[in-house]
């Protein structure tokens, strides 16, 4: 069935179908209609909570539990819900965790123009960026299994552009069953990070950064589109949408997972390419970690930074 969704709504469909029973968020737009689509459906737990902090600490508790969670909220909310958010990148979970962060270029309705791919670096988790509401009702069923693969939250980074633009989509899914049981089992080592159990922690999600970066190479949204080689262009999120308006006849390498990065592929496709320009908006973060590959790409030196 194909239907007519905003980035928004094709987020909380995908989650509901990828069989999330708690969600949790605080409102603030871009981010506010994840939480309204979601709290119309009966078989799931969803609040407003407090504030952004207690909402993450709401999914924490349950993804302890083994129950599939959503979070969301906007991108200053990550601030004032970093401190759970970063213990949930170091305890792992049990059930699937996404949260889902909206950031705001061009600051339509926010106090600032942040951008929060830099958390997934800091906390060390992956982040994915869907470019349509079909990549928005696609990657939640990706990202839950992705939590529960690899033992950790999964950032799902969104834009206005993307959260209240609307597109079609394939809703080729329906509900799941919950794959877990809600059972808190008592893992002292795991969920209680005095400093003696947070070392033993450390080593593992250094082992599990590894293994998603592994991972990120096959990833079925990390996409080359082939056309002209005189140019290639590496974007992601709503920016592929502008790019490909922009240079038509170019070459692309979509990215679907934004951290970490699919090197090898990268490298195949600079490699056959003459030159190569990173499109993105806010900060320079493909281009700079690409760049940390020892890859000579451009980008900010011709896209506005703000």
């Amino acid at each position: 069935m194909k239907k007519l969704l905003s980035g928004n709504e094709a987020l909380a469909l995908g989650a509901y179908h990828a069989g999330v029973m708690v969600a949790a968020a605080y409102p603030g737009t871009p981010s506010t209609e994840i939480l309204e689509t979601l709290a119309q459906f009966d078989d799931i737990y969803a609040e407003w909570s407090t504030n952004e902090k207690v909402a993450m600490e709401v999914g924490l508790g349950a993804a302890y539990a083994g129950v599939r969670v959503l979070v969301s909220m906007k991108q200053v909310g990550l601030n004032v819900a970093s401190d759970p958010f970063m213990a949930a990148s170091t305890t792992g979970v049990n059930g699937g965790m996404v949260v889902i962060c909206a950031d705001d270029p061009g600051i339509h309705s926010s106090q600032n123009e942040q951008d929060n791919r830099h958390y997934a670096k800091l906390a060390k988790v992956p982040v994915l960026e869907p470019s349509d509401s079909q990549e928005a009702y696609d990657f939640m069923a990706c990202a839950f299994d992705i939590s529960e693969e690899f033992d950790t939250p999964v950032l799902v980074r969104t834009t206005t552009r993307i959260s209240h633009s609307k597109s079609l989509a394939e809703l080729n899914r329906s509900r799941v069953a919950p794959a877990k049981q809600p059972v808190f089992k008592h893992d002292i080592e795991k969920y209680v990070m005095l400093p003696v159990y947070a070392r033993l922690r450390h080593p593992l999600i250094e082992e599990r950064l590894v293994k998603l970066t592994a991972y990120a190479e096959s990833f079925p949204y990390n996409r080359i589109m082939w056309g002209d080689r005189h140019l290639g262009v590496v974007t992601s999120g709503v920016a592929y949408q502008y790019a490909r308006e922009a240079f038509p006849e170019a070459s692309f390498l979509k990215l679907g997972m934004t951290y970490p990065l699919p090197q090898n592929l990268i490298r195949q496709f600079v490699s056959q390419v003459e030159r190569v320009m990173v499109v993105e908006e806010l900060d320079p973060f493909l281009q700079e970690n690409i760049q940390a590959m020892g890859i000579k790409v451009t980008g900010k030196e011709f896209i506005p930074i703000a």
